[in-house]
């Protein structure tokens, strides 16, 4: 029996002159302006074409072209290559879809097709859910699905903030790195989200808080001194915070070794290799910081993709409805935009 696993990412320019056009795939995203076509679409141009230049020199930092494509097939790869060793009975293939740049949904609908299976299963590359990010692609799938007539048994993983090889996986390479340095401050890095879309029940704050909780747990020691904070602001609104920006300038000052963790990103990309290793640094170093590092995206992390398999594989055990499989831990009930509550 043929199963389709379907991994959502954002993607990214493959080349410097589709960065605009990326950025207008972003924001274009009723997701993302929750404003009618009509308005949303010339905007949407505006924006892109204004933020363009800046983001242009983000990827010639890394050059010039987002890396995120190529990564996220490794990892399908490997969870491919997990997933038919675990289970000889069925064959399974994973496919890749991009919400904002190649493949798009529309790709890999008919990539899917041809392979014809007798089960998709939808599995974001975002630990944690949001309307925004998981959500967004989810739907997107399902539109694109229903407008070609390919009517297949589908799941969907919505999120796995708490999965145990999850938190396994950073817990390890928080250990490894940590060990032996001291007068440190452990600093987990979350893309952050305009407050109103917490206020207006997106749980992905909550979900972030409760992995980050997980994970002190798992180290089990009292004596680090950790904080969780969220970068990637852009725009007028008030965002959530307290903002990775001034959890760095505030311990650079008074001589913290500074170790960050990208606790919400799998895969490296401008967020993590730009942001982070870059411009955050500098930032450090500019405010006295000697000692800068950061611990690495999961990537192909061993822990990781077993436990992307395991979610699949063992999904009966923690069925909700309609086909969804959300943590056992579900979100409390204020968190409206959680899938599990519509």
């Amino acid at each position: 029996m043929n199963v389709a696993v379907i991994l959502f990412n954002l993607g990214g320019p493959d080349k410097l002159e589709n960065v605009e056009p990326f950025l207008f795939n972003l924001f274009n995203d009723p997701a993302i302006l929750n404003l009618p076509s009509f308005i949303r679409y010339p905007l949407a141009k505006i924006i892109s074409k204004r933020r363009a230049p800046v983001a242009k020199k983000i990827y010639q930092e890394l050059g010039g072209a987002s890396p995120i494509l190529k990564l996220t097939q490794e990892q399908a790869s490997s969870l491919e290559k997990s997933l038919n060793n675990k289970q000889k009975s069925f064959n399974y293939k994973v496919f890749i879809t991009m919400r904002c740049w190649h493949p798009r949904a529309s790709e890999t609908v008919r990539m899917v097709k041809d392979f014809n299976p007798s089960e998709i299963i939808l599995l974001p590359l975002y630990p944690q859910y949001s309307a925004a990010t998981s959500g967004s692609s989810i739907l997107e799938w399902r539109e694109i699905a229903k407008k070609n007539n390919f009517n297949i048994n589908t799941s969907t993983i919505c999120c796995y903030p708490e999965d145990t090889k999850f938190i396994k996986a950073h817990t390890e390479l928080i250990r490894k790195k940590i060990k032996g340095i001291t007068n440190f401050k452990l600093i987990f890095s979350a893309h952050g989200l305009p407050e109103k879309n917490i206020k207006n029940g997106d749980p992905y704050q909550w979900q972030v808080e409760q992995g980050v909780k997980r994970i002190m747990e798992e180290i089990n020691d009292k004596s680090i001194d950790y904080i969780l904070s969220y970068q990637s602001r852009v725009g007028p609104l008030k965002w959530i915070g307290p903002s990775t920006e001034d959890i760095i300038i505030e311990n650079s000052k008074i001589g913290k070794h500074l170790v960050i963790v990208p606790i919400a990103f799998v895969s490296e990309h401008s967020e993590t290799l730009v942001e982070l290793d870059i411009e955050y640094e500098k930032l450090a170093r500019n405010n006295g910081c000697k000692n800068y590092t950061r611990i690495e995206a999961l990537g192909i992390n061993d822990y990781f993709i077993d436990g992307l398999s395991n979610l699949i594989l063992n999904k009966d055990e923690y069925r909700y409805k309609n086909n969804l499989y959300p943590p056992k831990n579900r979100c409390p009930s204020n968190f409206t935009k959680c899938p599990c509550l519509n």
